[in-house]
């Protein structure tokens, strides 16, 4: 048996199949593309701490990129998401949602310009929730929350597993990014356009 080295410094032992570095065949390797993983719910109110820049380093076999401190990574050496679900569970100190997308995705994003509309504020935020799955619901969009009443959240678009809008700075914006869950029927995350930006810009560097 091998061991594990999670990022806070303790360990889980590992089956010998497991330490096989998740390196694709040469024949498999055109196929695959960089992947963008998306943790949920990680450094925020001092609840399921760790540090993303540790993990990165013991992803270098990966090749990944830490972007900020919300747990987001840029992959970019080829590997299955199963086995990228594995090895993300393995290092983790706590169980929290993997969501995973491919680069290409995040690319994309960048031209499909769903915020043309929206003027630039200081007190708006442009943000994407990343679904774990194409939801098995739309609700219709445009869509404010809450319904009547000066917006704080406004529901713009959606794009395969990607959903579009702003959020007023507000606390009670936290609540409302919580019911995605059950408006698109599947588990969610959000980050600021910025952060969607660093990706692309990471991801066209390669």
């Amino acid at each position: 048996m091998f061991s594990t080295t999670r990022v806070d410094g303790s360990s889980r032992p590992r089956s010998r199949l497991s330490s096989t570095p998740f390196v694709c065949s040469r024949s498999r390797r055109r196929k695959r593309v960089a992947l963008v993983v998306l943790l949920r719910g990680v450094n925020v109110g001092g609840h399921r701490t760790f540090r993303p820049a540790a993990l990165a380093r013991q992803l270098k076999h990966l090749d990944a990129v830490n972007i900020g401190a919300a747990g987001t990574f840029v992959i970019r050496r080829p590997v299955t998401r199963a086995q990228l679900r594995a090895e993300l569970a393995r290092r983790l100190p706590f169980d929290t949602a993997i969501m995973i997308c491919q680069g290409r995705d995040i690319v994309r994003l960048m031209s499909a310009n769903h915020f043309a509309d929206q003027p630039v504020r200081p007190d708006v935020v442009r943000f994407v929730s990343v679904l774990s799955r194409r939801p098995r619901s739309m609700p219709p969009a445009p869509m404010t929350l809450p319904s009547s009443g000066k917006w704080l959240l406004k529901i713009l678009a959606r794009d395969k597993q990607f959903v579009f809008g702003v959020y007023r700075r507000h606390m009670k914006v936290i609540g409302y990014l919580g019911t995605f869950d059950r408006l698109f029927g599947a588990p969610a995350t959000t980050r600021n356009w910025n952060t969607i930006t660093a990706i692309a810009k990471v991801l066209q560097a390669r």
